[in-house]
């Protein structure tokens, strides 16, 4: 079976079904946050692609790339910003082996 499938993108405005105030607001805040304000909606766009990427949505992959495609930015500038959520989160997973060292010196004493 395969749970991620193309056409279930377009039913994500079905997340208002059984919850219409939550979903909508999510709706109307996600649209602020995304739209063009003190950065472009073009910057916007590829941070939204880089933090999908690193989250692993296949639907906001899809949806993200798309929007990007739209607004011009091309496939290079795309895996750049894909190369830098992956940077980060090895950044994210290298600083916690701060603990993982604190941890190995405690009961190493």
């Amino acid at each position: 079976m395969n749970y991620y499938e193309p056409k279930d993108l377009a039913d994500f405005p079905g997340i208002t079904e059984w919850a219409a105030d939550q979903g909508n607001k999510f709706f109307e805040y996600c649209g602020s946050a995304t739209g063009a304000g003190k950065l472009t909606e073009r910057e916007k766009s590829l941070i939204a692609l880089t933090v999908v990427m690193t989250q692993n949505c296949p639907y906001c992959i899809d949806a993200y790339t798309t929007k990007c495609m739209s607004l011009g930015i091309s496939s290079d500038e795309m895996m750049e910003a894909a190369h830098v959520g992956a940077a980060m989160m090895a950044g994210v997973t290298l600083a916690h082996t701060t603990q993982m060292r604190k941890i190995i010196k405690k009961k190493e004493m």
